[in-house]
């Protein structure tokens, strides 16, 4: 239905799928309850769970107006009609080193090495506005720019300050012990995404396998997905193995658990594992725009055991990875731009094993996830 925007234009999420997928049955954190000790207790536990089984859940009643949200879908809308000579201007310079504040082009990966078919995946990627970063973009968001500011700082104070409070709870840990490794105002490589994933042909989506995106985990702490209809999002849950379909829920964020938090609890919190597929029939004649925020540790922080925890302690979650080959353990920037330089990778075929399972630090192996 279409949505009201007054100088932005109408945006029309598009109907949701009659498909019938195997939905994932996530858990839902509802930050109602956050407000007093008893609520926190229970929704510390509510998240642990979520985190060690499926590593995605839905979060509700977050303070954030719908209209707000679509307005920041509108923003994404507007700048990809942006022509894509003017979108370049604004590539960074250093893409094929890992950098990735601003624009990332379409078509760096081959998907199908028989046909040449490569990704239609656009990203702009907007850092925070703590004066660390320069903010210079297109006319569509600079002209935005201090809406989007209000809105990205939003994201932290209502929802992942609750999600750190709630996490530090949960493994016994001071209330403020992630809230402090994870300030706004201190450098972090956080970014605000808009995302399009443009259409392929039924004949183009055979070819790939019916499958856009391969399984992977994402590098930082957090990652907020808000709703957007097109299905194609799958998780593949950490008991079973089995990949299931996210269903987007109204006035609900998606959120899952990232690499960041895997290492500084021992394994201990699951980064999860997820891919993206081609939508269903009934969705593949529209193009998949998404809104995403994406939450990081300090750049200074070091990735390694939270050793504080007794629930850690406890659980013999004492040694990350990299502790337990005795290679350096990396601090939060390391690891960020280690992971994006490979990444962003330009030209690599999709089943390159090589590419796949390189190693992009010592002690560390990427791996293939069907």
């Amino acid at each position: 239905m279409p949505v009201p925007t007054p100088e932005l234009g109408a945006y029309n999420y598009v109907p949701e799928t009659k498909a019938n997928l195997e939905w994932a049955d996530l858990i839902t954190v509802d930050l109602n309850l956050y407000h007093t000790p008893e609520g926190r207790k229970q929704l510390a536990q509510t998240l642990i769970k979520a985190v060690r089984e499926d590593g995605f859940f839905y979060v509700t009643n977050f303070n954030i107006s719908q209209e707000r949200v679509n307005r920041q879908f509108a923003i994404g809308n507007k700048f990809y009609e942006t022509p894509l000579d003017e979108k370049l201007k604004y590539v960074p310079a250093e893409l094929d080193n890992g950098a990735f504040n601003g624009y990332v082009p379409a078509g760096r990966r081959i998907l199908n090495a028989e046909t040449g078919l490569r990704d239609r995946v656009e990203v702009y990627n907007i850092p925070k506005f703590n004066g660390d970063f320069q903010h210079q973009h297109p006319e569509r968001i600079q002209s935005h720019l201090p809406e989007i500011e209000e809105f990205a700082r939003s994201l932290h104070s209502e929802v992942l300050d609750p999600l750190h409070v709630l996490l530090a709870i949960a493994l016994e840990l001071p209330e403020d012990y992630f809230t402090n490794i994870h300030k706004y105002e201190v450098k972090s490589e956080d970014h605000l995404r808009y995302m399009k994933y443009g259409k392929y042909t039924p004949e183009e989506n055979e070819q790939l396998g019916q499958m856009w995106g391969r399984g992977h985990t994402d590098l930082g702490s957090w990652t907020l997905l808000f709703r957007q209809p097109v299905a194609a999002l799958q998780i593949q849950n950490h008991k079973t193995g089995e990949w299931k379909w996210v269903k987007p829920q109204d006035a609900t964020l998606t959120v899952n658990a990232c690499d960041a938090l895997t290492l500084l609890t021992g394994g201990y919190v699951r980064s999860t594992i997820h891919r993206v597929a081609a939508p269903p029939k009934d969705q593949q004649h529209v193009d998949r725009l998404g809104l995403l925020y994406f939450s990081r540790p300090h750049n200074d922080v070091p990735l390694a055991t939270v050793k504080e925890s007794p629930v850690l302690q406890r659980e013999g979650a004492t040694q990350n990875t990299f502790e337990q080959s005795g290679n350096p353990v990396p601090t939060m920037e390391q690891w960020t731009f280690a992971k994006q330089k490979w990444q962003r990778t330009k030209g690599v075929v999709r089943g390159d094993p090589k590419h796949e399972t390189a190693q992009i630090l010592p002690g560390w192996n990427e791996k293939v996830y069907a």
